[in-house]
């Protein structure tokens, strides 16, 4: 195969899934079914277990030095010294909760993206929809607007703009997975040219403020930041599980779709608003934060072996691997911390070195 020929491991489509075993049906609450076979259960559990070890062990260790014990008393019947109280209620606790919440809301975000271009590149921050949701927030800091609901609405809001006008711009001559990357990337070029005119428009103190919130970090995360999070993850779990099938079914084409009964346009539309929702929360509450919600989904789907859009194993892999991010952004340069958008930007690029070196042994092998 000729160089001019081949495509690239991150933008080729995903190969075909080897079967992952007999599917199982669950049926929940308001006509949902969830099939998924033993070896998606077993991921699942896997990596329940992981999330809750790495919750474990940023909440009961830290460059403060506080006994097992004592963070166990706090915790469980809010015993100990102010202090104590301070550092796991106040600071532990709520970062590594706004870690898996944020790191689930991405992860589940890329999955929808990319299902719904059919394209391992149509992750948030790729196609823009992150940078119009910083667009937004940034607008809503530089106006005074501080912190809280007025950022999160400001982000969800920036996002929800964002995403109208890539859509606009890719319906004419109908939504296909690449017009929406290339048109998702252009959008998203220009509204970083936004964002630094913003920034430069700004005074030096909340330009430097805002410019620290743009490389995505949870130093100084509290839990009015968390909360709203926290209730609005669920609400948009819960409609994602129910677009699960018909996403399933777009997967082999439209127009396949179509002739099951799946009504294309609304699904899609209700798939758009749906990411946006996630990403623009999470980054409300975190920043932009590069690559995880690309690699997630990518790599739930490898390890499940899943033939559709990989929703419960891209929200937990992408819990896992921001909370495992930011605990590394903690500990590796204690008790300096770096911000957590910087450690995953340096996991994303070590992916995409992997992928390239996995496409060069495949060419070889050819």
């Amino acid at each position: 195969m000729s160089a001019t020929t081949r495509t690239s491991a991150a933008a080729r489509p995903a190969p075909a899934p080897r079967p992952a075993g007999p599917t199982r049906v669950a049926r929940l609450p308001r006509g949902i079914t969830l099939r998924y076979s033993g070896r998606t259960a077993a991921v699942l559990a896997v990596l329940l277990v992981c999330c809750a070890a790495v919750w474990a062990l940023t909440v009961f260790t830290g460059t403060y030095r506080i006994g097992t014990a004592q963070v166990a008393d706090v915790l469980f019947s809010g015993g100990g010294s102010a202090t104590d109280r301070f550092i796991v209620v106040g600071q532990r606790l709520p970062r590594v909760c706004a870690a898996l919440l944020v790191g689930a809301a991405l992860g589940l975000s890329g999955a929808l993206f990319q299902s719904l271009s059919r394209n391992p590149l149509g992750s948030p921050d790729v196609i823009g929809f992150t940078t119009g949701s910083t667009s937004g927030a940034l607008v809503v800091i530089l106006a005074g607007g501080g912190a809280g609901v007025g950022v999160g609405a400001g982000s969800v809001l920036g996002g929800l703009c964002t995403a109208v006008v890539v859509y606009a711009f890719t319906a004419s001559r109908g939504v296909s997975g690449n017009r929406l990357v290339l048109a998702g990337i252009a959008v998203g070029a220009m509204l970083s040219s936004v964002n630094d005119f913003l920034l430069t428009r700004a005074d030096l103190e909340s330009a430097e403020s805002a410019k620290a919130w743009t490389f995505g970090s949870l130093n100084a995360v509290s839990w009015p930041q968390v909360t709203p999070l926290a209730l609005a993850l669920p609400v948009l779990v819960v409609v994602t599980l129910a677009l699960g099938r018909p996403l399933r079914l777009m997967e082999m084409g439209d127009d396949t779709a179509g002739a099951l009964g799946v009504d294309v346009t609304r699904v899609r539309a209700l798939c758009l608003l749906m990411g946006v929702a996630l990403a623009g929360t999470a980054v409300a509450v975190a920043g932009p934060i590069g690559f995880l919600a690309l690699a997630a989904p990518q790599l739930a789907r490898r390890i499940t072996r899943s033939p559709g859009p990989p929703i419960g194993s891209a929200l937990l892999t992408g819990a896992l691997i921001l909370a495992t991010a930011d605990l590394l952004a903690q500990r590796v340069l204690a008790p300096f911390q770096i911000p957590v958008g910087l450690v995953t930007g340096a996991l994303g690029g070590v992916y995409l070195l992997w992928l390239l070196s996995r496409e060069k042994r495949t060419a070889r092998s050819a």
